[in-house]
């Protein structure tokens, strides 16, 4: 019985995530609403709020299955790299691998300025798993150089460029591609690793 209440509830929870996902994917994150998400997965809202405090927290949860799936791509690319150099690629390509699905890029980053503005959803996307932070970078790199506060600097700068390069991108600038971000997180990379 137990068993069956588990996984009607997994079922249930599975549905309105997915319900989220394309209702933030129309409508973006400000305008979609709890009432949209649940209408769509067929629910009453009652059952969101057995999952999810907000539609924040149930953002955050899409964005970590998201960023889990790109992350276990890199981190199986990632075992067999040899060398800084090879690593550093491997981080490139993850991060422009964000890129192509402009949409959710877009979704993101309205999400951040919403987060900004609220206390417990800021500490949970700065000191969580969404972003990739200082810690996250030195950790990758830890095989690879000895210089552990050097690498948290280099993934501060990197997610900063990172996220303005979003911002940019999504208003249209032109004038700063992904090539032009790549080859300057190549400089930075070789400047903290000198």
């Amino acid at each position: 019985m137990v068993t069956r209440q588990r996984e009607k509830s997994e079922l249930t929870k599975n549905e309105l995530m997915k319900a989220a996902v394309k209702t933030f994917g129309e409508m973006g994150f400000e305008a979609a609403t709890i009432s949209e998400i649940t209408c769509e997965a067929g629910y009453a809202k009652g059952n969101f709020y057995r999952y999810w405090s907000s539609k924040g927290d149930v953002f955050l949860d899409i964005m970590k299955q998201k960023l889990k799936q790109h992350r276990d791509k890199r981190d199986q690319r990632l075992a067999d790299a040899r060398d800084y150099d090879e690593a550093l690629e491997i981080v490139i390509d993850f991060l422009c691998s964000f890129l192509d699905d402009s949409k959710w890029a877009n979704i993101f980053l309205e999400f951040t300025v919403h987060a900004a503005k609220t206390r417990d959803l800021r500490e949970k996307l700065l000191n969580g798993v969404y972003r990739l932070s200082a810690d996250i970078y030195a950790e990758i790199f830890e095989p690879f150089t000895e210089k552990r506060e050097e690498m948290k600097k280099m993934g501060a700068v990197v997610t900063a460029l990172f996220e303005g390069f979003l911002i940019q991108h999504q208003l249209g600038d032109k004038n700063f591609t992904a090539s032009d971000l790549s080859e300057i997180i190549r400089v930075l990379a070789d400047y903290y690793n000198s």
